[in-house]
């Protein structure tokens, strides 16, 4: 189970056999209220016209957003899920990394709300999203 004391390669490892991995997406940083990760802009994460396709920006904004609830709940009685993500696309990116921050904007008993931003390597914005995540009591087997 995932916490604050996790290790970063504790929780890239978790990526193993996921969407996660097959986009490239590594996390940096992981603490309270705040998520950083990578991910590369290359034939995986690209759409025809080799630009960043928006949707794998919404995967990384989604990813690092759920990761962030994760890191706050207990894990043994409360499910994460994404219930609303909205992204605005402000700019492209050809090749090297993206590098998505999630900061957390609402820590609710039912719901965490946060801003994710997406920049290239030389820090021009290309996505900003706001991401709501539901957090539900784990049901017991």
């Amino acid at each position: 189970m995932i916490s604050l004391k996790s290790t970063l390669a504790e929780l890239n490892g978790m990526n193993k056999g996921t969407i996660m991995e097959q986009l490239g997406i590594e996390y940096t940083e992981a603490g309270e209220g705040l998520v950083r990760a990578r991910m590369p802009v290359d034939r995986r994460t690209v759409q025809p016209e080799g630009i960043l396709h928006g949707g794998a920006s919404a995967c990384l904004a989604e990813t690092i957003g759920g990761l962030g609830s994760a890191l706050l709940v207990d894990p043994g009685t409360t499910e994460v899920r994404g219930a609303a993500l909205s992204a605005n696309h402000t700019g492209t990116a050809i090749s090297g990394y993206v590098f998505g921050e999630a900061r957390i904007l609402h820590r609710g008993k039912h719901s965490h709300v946060w801003n994710i931003e997406i920049r290239d390597e030389d820090g021009k914005l290309v996505s900003t999203s706001r991401l709501t995540n539901i957090l539900l009591p784990r049901k017991k087997e």
